[in-house]
């Protein structure tokens, strides 16, 4: 949740929200507290070896592994707080079913498109297609969550193209497929 927080006051640091956890050598990480314990079950795994990890996993009533790599299942922040252009995130916020630019949302927000990728970049730390990605895939999880769409209506109501493109771009940054997604939520 506060990953563009803490990328903006340690910009040294690569802040990196989708892993659950980041082992790198004496420096370990994780993102809450579930995958705090999957942090340590990692640790386990790694000093004491998995029989032990899969014992204490047991203990926890937790699952024995689940890779760094799964992005966490958090609401992630769209609209940037603060920010001086509120109605444009809004504006955009309300058309993600439409097919955006950059000029388009130049034009909205009544600046050059140097100037409004200069204004995402500083309000959210992102380019404005990859804001806007984020922001339909933010939709997407809320969509599914629900239960009640297809995946046809899912993209149509995010703009996320074709279903065979939804799944991919779905997977890749949320971790797991939409049909596991909404199975996590809905069951």
């Amino acid at each position: 949740m506060y990953a563009q927080a803490l990328a903006r006051r340690y910009p040294r640091v690569t802040v990196v929200p989708e892993d659950l956890y980041i082992d790198e050598g004496q420096v370990l990480t994780s993102g809450g507290v579930s995958s705090g314990l999957d942090l340590c079950l990692h640790l386990i795994r790694r000093d004491h070896g998995p029989r032990l990890a899969n014992q204490q996993a047991r203990l926890l009533v937790a699952a024995p592994h689940r890779t760094g790599g799964q992005a966490p299942f958090i609401d992630l922040p769209v609209r940037p707080e603060p920010s001086d252009s509120p109605a444009l995130y809004d504006w955009a916020l309300g058309n993600l079913h439409q097919p955006l630019t950059v000029d388009q949302l130049a034009r909205r927000a009544g600046m050059s498109r140097r100037t409004l990728i200069r204004r995402f970049h500083t309000d959210t730390g992102l380019p404005p297609m990859r804001w806007l990605l984020d922001a339909r895939l933010a939709r997407a999880r809320e969509l599914l969550e629900s239960g009640d769409l297809t995946v046809e209506a899912v993209v149509r109501h995010c703009g996320l193209g074709t279903p065979a493109n939804f799944r991919t771009l779905f997977k890749a940054h949320v971790g797991v497929p939409p049909s596991v997604y909404r199975e996590t939520f809905v069951g």
